[in-house]
């Protein structure tokens, strides 16, 4: 199912085109809305696991999930 984050440090094209190159191999296509406050990243999560891997990995870049 798509599932949409809200995540911080996120300014620019280049933060989009950062997150896009690293982790679309992994989770398939991503999308970035660059317009809404805080930014917000949307991508198909199949499962739990799958979820708290995406979050990691955003972490990894310096990208943080904001946790609702």
């Amino acid at each position: 199912m798509k599932k949409t984050f809200k995540a911080n440090n996120i300014s620019c094209m280049n933060c989009a085109n950062l997150i896009k190159g690293s982790l679309e191999d992994d989770f398939g296509t991503i999308e970035v809305n660059l317009e809404a406050t805080p930014k917000e990243v949307t991508v198909e999560i199949e499962n739990e696991s799958k979820e708290l891997e995406f979050k990691n990995e955003m972490a990894d870049i310096g990208f943080d999930i904001i946790e609702d």
